[in-house]
């Protein structure tokens, strides 16, 4: 159980643990790993219209259902593995959302296979440097999600607007949107 005495960012405090652990071990930590940041932008594109909450919870019927999102095994899926996602309770049953997946994984597979490295990638927006907002103002988009977004969009990838984008970047760490007196921000030097 998450220690109930930190100050955490508001949405962050409340009666769910797991949203409380999320954002004390994962939320705003500057992931590298090409794969964790696919499954995260993925994840993030299944919240749309939803709330993260839902998701979160629903996390691990979502790796089970996509081979731990393994881009390799998941760029394999063919519409018996899409049919049998529509039908799943565990997880958000969009069609839509479910081929967006799919195709996500074939072109990060194709990136791969270029020699473009995911994470690069990602980070080469910020100059492999995590942005730090003011720990007041939470922005739905940046112009920096809204250039991530079009790239990501010209790539192929679907289910990457600019606040889907803005929303996985605080993810993963590439912004740090803590709230000032979260115990997590980081500390202007």
């Amino acid at each position: 159980m998450p220690n109930p005495s930190l100050h955490r960012c508001s949405w962050a405090n409340g009666d769910d643990a797991l949203m409380a652990k999320y954002h004390d071990e994962e939320w705003g930590v500057p992931q590298r790993d090409p794969r964790m940041l696919w499954e995260m932008l993925m994840l993030e594109g299944f919240q749309a219209g939803l709330s993260w909450r839902t998701i979160l919870h629903k996390r691990e019927a979502f790796r089970k259902a996509f081979a731990h999102f393994d881009p390799a095994k998941v760029a394999r899926f063919g519409e018996k593995q899409v049919e049998k996602l529509v039908a799943d309770a565990g997880i958000i049953r969009s069609r839509a959302k479910i081929e967006a997946t799919i195709g996500g994984a074939r072109i990060y597979c194709d990136m791969r296979e270029r020699g473009e490295d995911f994470a690069r990638f990602c980070w080469s927006f910020t100059d492999g440097k995590v942005l730090v907002g003011n720990g007041r103002d939470l922005p739905a988009s940046t112009p920096k999600s809204e250039e991530i977004s079009r790239e990501l969009k010209r790539r192929g990838f679907k289910f990457v607007g600019p606040v889907i984008v803005y929303a996985w970047m605080q993810a993963v760490g590439i912004v740090d949107d803590h709230a000032a007196g979260c115990f997590r921000r980081t500390r202007r030097r």
